[in-house]
C-alpha cells in the first residue's frame, strides 16, 4: 500500500490530508480530540485492500492544517463546510464518513447539513446528540457541574490550553491508555488532572514510536485550535435549530463497552437505519481493538455495498 499527505486548499483554509487508494471508491475518516489522522493507521490499510479511496484529513486545528484565531471558525458550519470543499476538491458526489470522538459529532452534522454529500455513515463512541430544549454545555454543567471538561473548557477559556501545552507528552501518555475513558478517574477536571499526573494508569494503546507522532504534532501545533471545537458547542446547538434532526443514510455505530461516553437511549428514533456493535474496549476503540473494528467496518460495508 502506498500513502501521500498533501496540504489541500479548503472552504479558505488548508488540510493536511493522508489519501491512500486512488483508484476506489471514497471513505473520509475524521479523527477526534485530541487525536491526529494517525489514529487511523490500523483501518487504511484494509479499507485500501477492500477497494476504497481512504481520505485521512487532520481536521482544522490539528497537526499541518490551518489554525484560524477566531474561535467561531471552529463551528460545524466551518468543519462540515471543510468536508464538503474536500469532495469537491476530489471530485466526487458524496462518500461514506467514518468519524470517532468530535469526529463521529462533525459526521452527525454532515449527514445533517449536508445530507446529499453523505451516502453512509460509520460512528465510533459519539452517538447521536438529541438537540434538546437546551444548550448542550448548559445541560452538561447542570448534570455534570462547572468542572467538567467541556464546560470547563468553555468557561475558562486558555486555562486549559496552557496547561496541556507545558505538558503534551505527559498527558498523551497518560490518555491512551487501554480500556479507560478519557473522563475517568475524575470527571470534572480529568484533562488537567491527567496532564500533571506522574504515573499512567493501564496498558499504553500506542507504541512509543506512534506515541512520539502525535506528541510531535500537538507540540507543534498547541492545542487551542483543537480545544476551540469544545467553544462551539453552543453554537452548534443553535446553528441545528432548524435542521431535520433525522439522519437517513445507512449507519453503524460502534461503542466501547468500557467508555463512559454515554450510550444514547433514542438513537434509532433519530438515525433509523442504525445497526449497533459494541466491542470489549475503552475509549480509543480503532486503536484498542483494531482488527476487531475493522471487521465490523468491512462486514457491515460489504453488506450494504451488496444491497
Amino acid at each position: 500500500m502506498t500513502s501521500q499527505t498533501t496540504l489541500i486548499p479548503v472552504n479558505g483554509v488548508e488540510l493536511q490530508v493522508l489519501e491512500a487508494g486512488k483508484a476506489g471508491r471514497p471513505i473520509v475518516l475524521c479523527h477526534g480530540w485530541p487525536e491526529h489522522a494517525s489514529s487511523w493507521r490500523h483501518q487504511v490499510p484494509a479499507l485500501v485492500e477492500a477497494g476504497y479511496h481512504v481520505i485521512v484529513p487532520n481536521q482544522r486545528g490539528y497537526g499541518s492544517s490551518s489554525r484560524p484565531d477566531e474561535v467561531t471558525a471552529y463551528d460545524l458550519e466551518h468543519l462540515t463546510g471543510d468536508l464538503v470543499a474536500l469532495l469537491d476538491h476530489y471530485g466526487y458526489d458524496d462518500a461514506t464518513f467514518v468519524g470517532h470522538d468530535w469526529g463521529a459529532m462533525v459526521v452527525w452534522g454532515l449527514a445533517l447539513l449536508h445530507p446529499d454529500r453523505v451516502n453512509k455513515v460509520i460512528n465510533l463512541s459519539l452517538p447521536y446528540m438529541e438537540r434538546g430544549e437546551v444548550p448542550w454545555s448548559e445541560l452538561m454543567e447542570s448534570v455534570l457541574g462547572p468542572d467538567f471538561y467541556f464546560v470547563h473548557f468553555n468557561r475558562q477559556p486558555g486555562v486549559a490550553d496552557a496547561v496541556l501545552d507545558e505538558n503534551t507528552a505527559q498527558f498523551l501518555r497518560n490518555l491512551y491508555r487501554m480500556n479507560e475513558s478519557p473522563t475517568e478517574p475524575a470527571p470534572g477536571m480529568a484533562m488537567i488532572n491527567l496532564a500533571r499526573a506522574e504515573t499512567p494508569r493501564g496498558e499504553p494503546v500506542m507504541s512509543d514510536e506512534e506515541l512520539a507522532v502525535l506528541v510531535e504534532a500537538f507540540e507543534a501545533s498547541g492545542f487551542t485550535g483543537s480545544i476551540n471545537w469544545y467553544r462551539n458547542i453552543d453554537r452548534n446547538w443553535h446553528l441545528l435549530a432548524h435542521v431535520d434532526p433525522i439522519v437517513r443514510q445507512p449507519t453503524l455505530m460502534i461503542y466501547g463497552d468500557r467508555d463512559t461516553i454515554a450510550r444514547s437511549e433514542n438513537l434509532a428514533a433519530f438515525v433509523p437505519d442504525v445497526e449497533v456493535v459494541t466491542l470489549d474496549c475503552g475509549h480509543w476503540i480503532q486503536q484498542e481493538k483494531p482488527g476487531e473494528t475493522n471487521r465490523a467496518i468491512l462486514t457491515w460495508l460489504s453488506q450494504r455495498d451488496a444491497v
